[in-house]
């Protein structure tokens, strides 16, 4: 059985301020770390009204500093938006304050959308050199090299580990070919899933880093004590997926009676279709969803969005999904 993490997008709910939100991602990975959850990981993005997490390595070192053995980073960091050596030193000097327990997850999308992406003065053309820019981030936080002109300090052999982010098959590509973690955004992605995991394990080549394939893999569950309260639950995340097509997006809503009044027929497809690597409902709808999921993919790990919008029932089900998760490996 697969060890679970968590990945917090700092959801601000409606009515909620980022400070708010901020607080409950640290309360939520001292609660995980309770728990027995792997890692905990927040996500780069821009321009986004819903989410408190744009300074990405300032969000970890505010949860990282009120943990004390949980593994904490970056799910992930869009390089292609910063030069390496910034990288490099703000994660280097999180490892400095929280050693051995940072974690660099990088990906190439930019995080927002096009206008968002002029004002971040990104270059148009900057995922292009993704592979080099991940090359040179490694070379950055590994040992120093004779006549190395450019340190990262700190950073240079923190040697903070380095995962690929993706949702096609370029990432698994890459990440098969410097053998690095993958973890897969199949929790509003999963076109790709498989696919992406066996071109990852088939082109692996071994590397300082790691020996052999380690893929993680996102999905999004709602636990809670029955269905029927899970599935009311979840509606605050399918409100939100509707929001994203009609342009609307805004902070995370409150659940709803009735979601069908809600969208129309050609939103809920799109939306359940980026949904469909979610398990919702009571511990024993959950886990079985699960264990075929884990059967089906081989993942190595799971990590877990839930946008709830109550932060007590957030908790409550990621308290459900660490007791399954116990359970389930109990019994393999």
């Amino acid at each position: 059985m697969p060890p679970f993490s968590i990945l917090d997008l700092a959801h601000i709910p409606e009515g909620f301020t980022p400070s708010d939100a901020l607080r409950n991602s640290r309360d939520l990975a001292q609660h995980a770390e309770k728990w027995g959850y792997n890692r905990f990981w927040l996500a780069e993005h821009h321009n986004m009204v819903g989410i408190a997490s744009a300074a990405t390595s300032v969000a970890i070192g505010h949860v990282a500093g009120g943990t004390k053995t949980i593994r904490v980073g970056a799910g992930g960091i869009m390089l292609p938006n910063h030069s390496p050596l910034v990288i490099a030193e703000q994660f280097g000097t999180l490892d400095a304050l929280y050693p051995g327990r940072i974690d660099l997850g990088v990906g190439r999308a930019p995080g927002t959308d096009q206008r968002t992406l002029r004002a971040l003065r990104r270059d148009p053309s900057a995922a292009d050199t993704f592979p080099q820019d991940v090359l040179e981030l490694q070379a950055l936080l590994g040992p120093l090299q004779p006549d190395q002109a450019i340190q990262a300090v700190p950073g240079t052999d923190s040697n903070v580990p380095i995962w690929i982010l993706g949702s096609s098959l370029f990432g698994a590509q890459l990440a098969a070919m410097l053998g690095l973690p993958y973890a897969f955004a199949s929790h509003f992605a999963p076109g790709t899933l498989m696919q992406a995991l066996q071109v990852y394990r088939e082109r692996f080549q071994p590397s300082a880093q790691l020996d052999r394939p380690y893929a993680m893999v996102g999905v999004n569950v709602i636990a809670a004590e029955t269905d029927e309260e899970a599935q009311h639950l979840f509606t605050s995340a399918q409100q939100s997926f509707t929001n994203l097509f009609r342009g609307t997006r805004g902070k995370l809503q409150p659940p709803i009676d009735n979601i069908e009044s809600y969208w129309a027929p050609h939103e809920k497809a799109q939306a359940m279709n980026m949904l469909s690597c979610s398990f919702v409902g009571s511990a024993k709808t959950v886990r079985e969803g699960l264990e075929g999921f884990i059967a089906g993919t081989g993942a190595d790990e799971l990590i877990v969005a839930s946008a709830i919008y109550d932060h007590g029932k957030r908790l409550r089900s990621y308290e459900i999904l660490a007791d399954l998760q116990k359970e389930m490996s109990k019994a393999a």
